[in-house]
């Protein structure tokens, strides 16, 4: 089999595109499981997570990125710990601005209106 051989150029791409992968996987995981908590439940929509999601995926690319400039190298805890903190800062001002829409467009859950 081909991609057995160390120096092969599939196996350089096979590796590259691993590589790559696991970079990205903590960031996009991350916006993937704050997104339906940002959201709230009774806001599921693919549109309403698409536009939670973007800004926290982008974001932890960003931080991500900083981090493998700073270091050197990708994987520092400071790295992941940065991650941490700007996607859940982000999550609360996300959060926060949604339902600041939500109460304007009158669109807000039940508890919200009471008389």
């Amino acid at each position: 089999m081909f991609l057995t051989y160390g120096n092969s150029s599939a196996m350089r791409f096979w590796n590259l595109i691993l590589h790559l992968g696991n970079f990205v996987l903590p960031a996009l995981v991350m916006a993937a499981l704050l997104a339906p908590a940002v959201a709230g439940w009774r806001n599921l929509t693919l549109r309403c997570l698409w536009r939670v999601w973007w800004p926290l995926a982008v974001a932890g690319l960003l931080v991500l990125l900083t981090g493998l400039v700073v270091f050197g190298r990708d994987g520092r805890m400071a790295s992941y710990v940065a991650l941490v903190l700007v996607a859940g800062s982000l999550a609360c001002w996300l959060q926060g601005r949604l339902a600041r829409f939500l109460v304007t467009r009158g669109a807000a859950p039940r508890a919200a209106k009471r008389r």
